[in-house]
């Protein structure tokens, strides 16, 4: 799987331990920054990052900040972003099997190294399970594209 990451600084350690488990795991990572601890702003990185998912030049994407949710505002400003904040690894199933979540969010400052592990492993390695959950996100995907406005 070709992957999109992307960070703030308070996410920056955190995306680097992440890129090297993905290439460990044979995944293909197209990284977006930032490149150091240094201050930096999260949508610098985060559109970029999911407009590279929007467009289909990356499967998914997983981007970090301090808190997860600035990263998530920000991706999910690009038609065709469903990013979904998780805090463990019960959010990250349901993210996927439910919303298919196409932009994994995580929150760098409040959880530590191993459970950030454990929620991409199962992000990455849940589908999507369709049926009525379809029906509700082609209506997301209607009013995204300016058809019919929700309720």
């Amino acid at each position: 799987m070709k992957i999109a990451l992307a960070s703030d600084h308070r996410g920056f350690p955190a995306k680097e331990r992440i890129g090297a488990m993905l290439t460990g795991m044979g995944h293909e990572v197209a990284d977006f920054g930032c490149s150091s601890a240094a201050s930096c702003d999260f949508p610098d990185t985060a559109l970029p990052a999911a407009q590279s998912v929007a467009d289909g030049e990356n499967e998914g994407g997983i981007l970090m900040c301090g808190t997860g949710i600035g990263m998530s505002i920000a991706a999910g400003k690009v038609r065709g972003i469903r990013a979904a904040l998780c805090h463990d690894e019960l959010t990250a199933e349901l993210s996927r099997k439910h919303n298919n979540a196409n932009i994994l969010c995580l929150p760098a400052d409040l959880v530590g190294e191993e459970l950030i592990k454990r929620v991409v492993h199962v992000w990455l390695h849940t589908e999507f399970e369709g049926g009525r959950h379809a029906r509700r996100l082609a209506k997301i995907t209607e009013y995204e594209n300016g058809g019919e406005q929700a309720p």
